[in-house]
């Protein structure tokens, strides 16, 4: 059977790299098993989700390179959590509770102070019809909870392995609010049994609640499972954790960042797993080489140099292709695009830590520069040996054993001052390659000591 997986944010804050990583973790599952991919926004919290944030996870996962196969709204289907719920009272497994919020936290603080779990006492349950009626008549309206087992729930887990919990070590959860409104339990369990989803990969944050939604997916569905992958957490360098409302680690910063997406999902992919952090040729080489069960247990850093390592080593591979339409945007000079284009990239990419580092080099070649030049004698003397005729990428080599011939000068005495006076850097590309690209006439005015 085709796997079916979901990632379901909900719209209430901006994506960062921790529910990134649960997106692409889960994408990868399933096109790495013919699977499909459900992308379900989880927004039946009505003043907190917002559509600027739906619109904002959609272009942060198309970004990444992340397609589904189908998109949910649990805004859309109320009705069809209402008659459930009120299958599980009549049934018993939700049962109305009548304390306040201050009620609830005096009961937590005493339990704490007693050096107990802030465990729900279940009241609620031994109240009598005319004590319900009395709080109805103060114009108390209920919460609902969900019945648990109180018993040990097991499982197998794609990266725990052999796992359970048992549900007397949490309360039962409230999962309709007073107001009638639902918390997200009820609702991800009646979209998981509708939905067909078959496995659910998560963060390990989320082990308890497995034991508690495979337990209520028993009692909406007698029977029904899921398979649970819960894989460990990131955090960010400092061992910190990731907010999406604090916006920490923001996808859509990454991209104002001018990374690219490559770079992020292939750190992703890897990122707490056995594999050496390195970066994929692309995204169907990420597929195939994806494998759940490498994951660890251990909680994994998200560290921005390994991040600036990859980014460079998808620009160092990128070919002008790819580059192009890129390099079109950014230069805006079509003609010497056309004559140059592929030279100039295959010159550069190997320097670029961004792409609109590319912007720099390309001014190096074709446009005016002041030359930096602090020996005018031995500049004068360079020029004398300025190759004729059409240059290629032996020219570099052919000049600087002339002027080394005649100098004496090698090594950096003599590479260094004829690289500052073309480029104004001490760094850059091989000068073989951008040699040809700044040309005869503007190597010439450079070492002349004239911007050019």
């Amino acid at each position: 059977m085709s796997p079916v997986v979901r990632f379901a944010p909900s719209p209430t804050g901006h994506l960062h790299v921790g529910n990134a990583r649960t997106a692409l973790i889960n994408w990868l599952f399933a096109k790495a098993n013919g699977g499909e991919f459900i992308l379900r926004f989880d927004d039946t919290d009505s003043v907190r989700s917002k559509e600027e944030y739906v619109e904002g996870i959609r272009t942060d996962l198309t970004w990444l390179g992340i397609t589904w196969d189908r998109e949910e709204r649990q805004s859309t289907r109320l009705d069809r959590y209402n008659g459930v719920a009120d299958d599980l009272k009549a049934s018993g497994h939700l049962y109305a509770c009548y304390e306040t919020g201050d009620e609830l936290d005096f009961k937590r603080k005493r339990l704490r102070a007693q050096h107990k779990a802030p465990i729900y006492d279940r009241a609620a349950l031994t109240l009598s019809d005319d004590e319900r009626a009395a709080y109805e008549a103060e114009g108390r309206k209920p919460h609902w909870r969900f019945k648990l087992s109180q018993s040990d729930v097991i499982w197998s887990d794609l990266v725990r392995g052999d796992s359970h919990y048992n549900t007397a070590n949490v309360s039962d959860p409230v999962v309709i609010r007073e107001d009638g409104t639902f918390l997200y339990l009820l609702p991800s369990v009646v979209d998981d049994i509708d939905y067909g989803v078959t496995h659910i990969l998560r963060g390990e944050d989320h082990v308890t609640n497995g034991a508690v939604q495979l337990e209520m997916m028993d009692a909406v569905s007698p029977g029904a499972r899921v398979i649970y992958g819960h894989v460990p957490l990131i955090a960010g360098s400092a061992g910190e954790g990731l907010s999406k409302r604090a916006g920490s680690l923001g996808l859509a910063d990454l991209r104002d960042q001018h990374l690219e997406p490559l770079s992020v999902s292939s750190l992703l992919a890897r990122l707490g797993s056995s594999e050496a952090i390195d970066v994929y040729v692309d995204l169907p080489a990420m597929i195939a080489d994806f494998n759940i069960s490498r994951f660890s247990r251990a909680t994994a850093k998200f560290d921005a140099h390994d991040l600036e390592f990859l980014n460079a080593k998808v620009l160092h591979q990128m070919s002008y292709d790819e580059a192009a339409p890129r390099l079109a945007a950014l230069v805006g000079d079509d003609a010497a695009l056309a004559a140059h284009g592929e030279a100039f990239w295959l010159a550069v990419r190997g320097n670029l830590k961004n792409f609109d580092d590319a912007s720099g080099w390309w001014s190096v070649c074709f446009s005016a520069l002041a030359p930096s030049i602090e020996d005018t004698d031995f500049m004068a003397e360079a020029a004398k040996h300025l190759p004729d005729g059409s240059w290629s990428e032996e020219t570099w080599g052919q000049w600087t054993g002339a002027v080394k011939a005649a100098t004496g000068r090698k090594g950096k005495g003599l590479f260094l001052p004829l690289r500052m006076a073309l480029t104004g850097l001490d760094h850059g590309p091989e000068l073989k390659l951008l040699l040809p690209l700044i040309g005869r006439e503007r190597v010439l005015k450079r070492v002349q000591g004239e911007t050019a």
